[in-house]
């Protein structure tokens, strides 16, 4: 007797029904726009704050920023359960401050301020910092190194930055002197010692470089010298003068970043999310704390678990591509969903690192797996000895790709190692098995499945319908199902079959 197909037709309906609903809602409801670019730019970061309490009244104060040259603050928000909150704009900047009358263990409070990018914003004048010489009069051996470290970049410049940059290139020319000093204090901090000591207005500012999706970053430590009403930053390991693109300031006024009374052990981490949305939206979120529970969004949790379900979202995407390539087209690849976590991986490291890598290790890998065959192991011990060395070559490609300048290189860590393991232990028994001919054809299967999926998952249009749009996961679900049901001939079928066909 035929089973009913009936029920399975049902929850398709209902999958896009539903799915399509909730995407359109999104639309209309929440004004999030179909197609990438059509809004303005908009980061929202978050800073983590994580603390030990020790059972007292405890008062937390976090420097937080403002509006500054390239940005402008369209609203920020907190998410501390149970403490007072306040905003205070004093002399050395803006700063927001908890408190709470007691508390005890592990403690997690959150910041998040959304900088609508504007890059026709004036400089924003900022005054000097008063000069101040700490080594006037100090002797030792420490004075002694950084002064002599001084006067040879003075002899090499002619104004404020050209000292600041000759100093610099001193720090990395003389290593010894600098690993002297830095027994003492930071570089950054002898920096800012020296050029006010050389009467130039100096001081550390605390920066993020922005970079969507990023998350459990720390700041940057950059140096702003002054001349005249005028300023510039220099990173005080290279050298390097001027402001990047999305460069944002989070501290600049000789502050200090955290300040915490009645606890200890604290950390604070950032997280960003680079958005394409409407800025009258971004107005309401900042205003409203309770977006409802009809906003299917996952832009109401921290930008930490955002920046992750932003790549999970995609993942649907390449199952999809999956799904067309091994039932339509009937490429065999290497594991049915391998060539997803490829494409994920090369989302990481970029396509051509990505290939060249996996297909070294993999090779590598086949070797030495060959060997580790004829010493007659157990599964769990051969499966965690090619854990082991694919680790040892991933360790190697990095170590050779840094020493011949080649950056990419050391990317090709986000591989997952033990899926790289399994893939060689697969690849070996099959060539055990099937032969050579069958290897080559399952890993190159999946290495073209992984590049059309990367290609879809970097997709713009993709990467913002998955991300804005959560009522689309039902609808890949439902699409996914509908070609679950197909059991007619693949295209190789059909290609393989075809000199049959031209006889009849």
């Amino acid at each position: 007797m035929k089973k009913s197909r009936t029920p399975f037709y049902i929850l398709v309906g209902i999958l896009l029904i539903v799915g399509t609903l909730l995407v359109w809602y999104r639309h209309a409801a929440f004004d999030v726009p179909w197609l990438p670019g059509e809004k303005k730019q908009i980061w929202s970061i978050e800073a983590k704050i994580e603390f030990l309490a020790q059972n007292q009244p405890v008062k937390v104060s976090l420097a937080i920023p403002g509006d500054q040259p390239g940005f402008e603050r369209l609203g920020e928000h907190t998410a501390s359960p149970g403490y007072g909150l306040a905003f205070s704009d004093a002399v050395g900047g803006r700063r927001a401050e908890w408190s709470i009358r007691n508390a005890f263990g592990r403690q997690t409070l959150y910041y998040r301020v959304d900088m609508l990018v504007q890059k026709n914003n004036l400089p924003q004048e900022q005054p000097p910092p008063a000069l101040v010489k700490t080594l006037y009069g100090d002797t030792g051996p420490y004075v002694t190194s950084a002064r002599q470290m001084l006067q040879r970049a003075q002899e090499r410049s002619a104004d404020a930055y050209t000292l600041a940059r000759e100093l610099i290139r001193e720090f990395n020319t003389a290593k010894e002197g600098a690993q002297f000093l830095a027994q003492k204090y930071r570089r950054s901090q002898w920096l800012v010692i020296l050029l006010q000591e050389a009467g130039v207005p100096a001081r550390e500012v605390f920066s993020l470089n922005l970079e969507d999706g990023r998350r459990r970053q720390s700041l940057n430590t950059l140096i702003q010298v002054f001349n005249e009403d005028n300023y510039e930053l220099f990173n005080p390991q290279t050298g390097a003068q001027g402001r990047r693109e999305n460069q944002l300031l989070w501290e600049y006024q000789s502050g200090s970043l955290l300040d915490i009374i009645g606890g200890s052990q604290s950390s604070v981490l950032f997280s960003f999310i680079e958005q394409e949305v409407p800025v009258s939206e971004m107005l309401a979120q900042a205003s409203e704390s309770d977006t409802g529970l009809l906003d299917f969004s996952i832009h109401s949790l921290p930008l930490e678990e955002q920046a992750m379900f932003k790549g999970i979202l995609l993942i649907p995407m390449g199952v999809l591509v999956v799904v067309f390539m091994r039932i339509f087209i009937g490429l065999r690849t290497s594991g049915t969903f391998m060539p997803v976590l490829i494409a994920i991986a090369f989302i990481q490291t970029s396509l051509i690192t990505g290939l060249v890598g996996f297909v070294l290790i993999v090779g590598v890998g086949l070797m030495i797996r060959s060997y580790l065959s004829n010493l007659n192991l157990l599964l769990v011990s051969r499966i965690s000895a090619v854990i082991v060395t694919v680790i040892i070559i991933i360790a190697g490609f990095a170590v050779v790709s840094f020493q011949l300048g080649l950056s990419e290189g050391l990317k090709v860590t986000f591989f997952p190692m033990v899926i790289l393991s399994w893939t060689i232990e697969r690849m070996s028994i099959l060539w055990e098995e099937e032969g050579p001919q069958e290897v080559f054809v399952q890993v190159g299967g999946s290495l073209l499945v992984a590049v059309f999926a990367y290609a879809l998952m970097m997709n713009e249009l993709v990467r913002h319908l998955t991300f804005n749009f959560l009522g689309l996961q039902l609808v890949i679900m439902a699409i996914i199902l509908i070609m679950g049901n197909y059991t007619g001939y693949r295209l190789f079928e059909l290609w393989r079959f075809a000199s049959l066909l031209g006889k009849k």
